[in-house]
């Protein structure tokens, strides 16, 4: 018998479609399936409850971690096997009994893993790995095995000298996928609940070896591993989780120098792995910014000459508080303008560039009135580096639209050539989905199987796949994925699920297409808009304040609520605490909420909790003036 183990945090859609191709693996097989919820707020257990009656549900009050989890559910269990499977993962048909017949022929065995691939059909090195040894754990973290990945000295932490393709015994598997023997776990111990994420499987992968059983790779059945919907690299907190929790390991496992030497390493990684981690997310998030600030801050210097010697005919009429005040000060400007008109959400919206850019130049205008004489020097300037920037920063987004989909094509959005492969039926309602979750896609041929589906991606120069698990089978889809590569895109819709489920990147969070409620309170755009209403506000109260405080029957709120909002730990509107905000996109408490609209007319629970709903759903900053004023 084999007992199937899941934990789940805030992954419900991958969670129904995990369960789905965990029920078809077992079919014909003994076993059960238990479904751990560490408190997900995005209606996973309801989900469990309502579609899969048959799998046992535990369902906690708080996020015990994955290795308390695990033990909940594989104390209750009763298989001879026990799976531990990740909520983000696809298993094929026939993964369970390839996986339990290698093991009923090998009583040494007592953990398997499998070959995973991503979901761009990407194999994942962790599929297989050695036991982080100081070495190992050196030459992983200083990135000697990304160079050296089929060494065998430098890449011990993916065993990069063992072929992908073939069964060998190996020291580390990973909890995504780890099949256990019974009687070894009884041997060995449960997972070490002392860790909370990450290294739990290599210290039980460990243990499962020091009480004399053998951790096996293999490859003649894979599995789907989204992994970045679990797993967020580009965060710091993943990067103190997961080598607090080496730390744990090593010393659990090493002493004496060793030990000390070996924390010491990790302990440099963290810092090193951090820094990277900053460097690499404000790289990420601020080189547009900083290279359109330098372009507008240069073309000032070159119209600065320009003007002096075309107009005045004097190359020395500007003084340096141009250079040293103005010219940094227009460039701040005309970068938070692009910044705040959301420039920089869609950088190929260049209706948002002109937006921002007139913005920034009509406040520039109203602040050079303000200066003094000494730094009003030209409105010209003002002008002419206006145009300069709305020439240059839309050259620069169209070259960088080229560079992406090699068209010039800007402001319009790129519809991807899409192929369904499924009956009729389901193709009807994978386009149906689409349309309600209001993605545009091209849909250049559909297709009842995989036949050929190389020739068709070819003929029909698809970019996108969308499988249709209800008639094409877990083992068809990885098989093609692996074949077809990551130049494609690729999507499974699962049987009667009202989502459209994949993943381009193992670091990225997988795509969903959704007919869920988009949240306008959510969007970032929004967010900002909501911050500088509070900020717009608060200025507004202080230059109003004897008028308020005379005439307004609420100013005590006013008087408390005026500091918290102005710090940013408060808003002055949020939603009714209590009232079905579990579910709701997070905002900051508000000093009102939206019933205070309607004074002190009593409304129920429900009607409390409908309109938080059409206030995060609907959001303007009218709603937020409304519920002040």
């Amino acid at each position: 018998m084999l007992s199937v183990i899941i934990v789940n945090y805030n992954v419900r859609y991958f969670l129904e479609q995990a369960l789905l191709s965990v029920q078809r693996a077992l079919e014909g097989m003994e076993g059960d399936i238990w479904v751990v919820d560490n408190n997900s707020v995005d209606g996973s257990v309801e989900m469990v409850r309502e579609k899969f009656p048959d799998v046992h549900l535990i369902a906690n009050k708080d996020n015990t971690g994955f290795a308390v989890a695990n033990n909940q559910a594989i104390r209750a269990s009763t298989g001879q096997y026990v799976l531990l499977l990740n909520p983000d993962t696809v298993v094929e048909e026939d993964t369970f009994k390839r996986c339990v017949t290698f093991m009923d022929a090998h009583p040494d065995a007592g953990a398997l893993g499998v070959k995973m691939i991503d979901g761009s059909g990407k194999f994942l090195p962790e599929s297989k790995r050695g036991f982080p040894t100081p070495w190992v754990s050196f030459c992983k973290t200083f990135g000697l095995s990304s160079f050296f990945p089929k060494s065998k000295t430098f890449n011990g932490y993916y065993l990069g000298h063992l072929s992908d393709d073939e069964t060998n015994e190996v020291d580390v598997l990973a909890g995504a996928f780890m099949l256990m023997r019974r009687s070894a776990l009884d041997k060995a111990g449960l997972l070490d609940e002392a860790f909370f994420m990450y290294g739990e499987d290599i210290d039980l992968s460990y243990r499962i070896q020091l009480a004399g059983f053998k951790n096996y790779y293999f490859p003649e059945t894979q599995i789907i591993h989204y992994k970045g919907e679990s797993t967020k690299k580009g965060s710091l907190n993943y990067v103190k989780t997961f080598y607090q929790a080496m730390i744990i390991f090593a010393r659990k496992h090493f002493s004496g120098r060793s030990a000390g030497a070996f924390v010491l390493l990790l302990h440099a990684a963290i810092w090193l792995r951090a820094g990277m981690t900053i460097v690499a997310n404000l790289a990420r998030r601020w080189w547009l910014p900083a290279v359109e600030g330098g372009l507008i801050f240069a073309g000032l210097l070159l119209l600065k000459d320009f003007w002096a010697n075309y107009f005045y005919h004097d190359p020395h009429y500007f003084k340096a508080p141009l250079v040293q005040f103005n010219f940094p000060l227009y460039t701040l400007v005309w970068i938070a303008m692009l910044w705040l008109s959301g420039a920089y959400e869609d950088r190929y919206d260049l209706r948002r560039v002109v937006r921002g850019l007139g913005l920034g130049t009509l406040l520039l205008a109203a602040i050079y009135g303000f200066l003094d004489l000494e730094y009003r020097p030209s409105r010209a300037l003002i002008v002419l580096g206006a145009a300069w920037s709305v020439f240059t920063i839309g050259g620069l987004r169209l070259l960088l639209h080229f560079m992406e989909y090699r068209n010039l094509r800007i402001g319009r959005e790129r519809v991807k050539n899409l192929m369904i492969i499924g009956s009729s039926t389901e193709a009807e309602r994978v386009m149906g989905l689409l349309n309600v979750a209001g993605v545009r896609k091209k849909l250049v041929h559909t297709s009842p199987s995989t036949d050929r589906l190389d020739e068709l991606v070819r003929i029909f120069r698809a970019e996108e796949i969308i499988f249709c698990s209800k008639d094409v089978r877990s083992q068809d889809i990885l098989f093609w994925m692996a074949k077809l590569g990551p130049q494609l895109s690729y999507k499974i819709v699962p049987q009667e699920s009202m989502s459209i489920i994949g993943s381009s990147s193992k670091d990225e969070p997988g795509e969903l297409y959704t007919i869920d409620i988009r949240y306008a309170i959510a969007q970032p755009l929004q967010k900002r808009a909501k911050r500088l209403l509070d900020l717009g506000v608060c200025a507004a109260l202080l230059f109003t304040l004897p008028l308020w405080l005379l005439f307004s029957g609420k100013r005590g709120h006013y008087l408390r609520g005026w500091w918290p909002v102005l710090l940013g730990t408060k808003s002055w509107v949020g939603y009714k605490p209590g009232s079905g905000t579990a579910t709701l996109p997070k905002i900051k408490p508000g000093i009102f909420h939206p019933l205070d609209r309607f004074n002190h007319t009593p409304v129920n629970d429900d009607i409390a909790a409908r309109l938080n709903f059409l206030y995060a759903r609907d959001w303007t900053e009218w709603n937020d003036l409304e519920v002040i004023l």
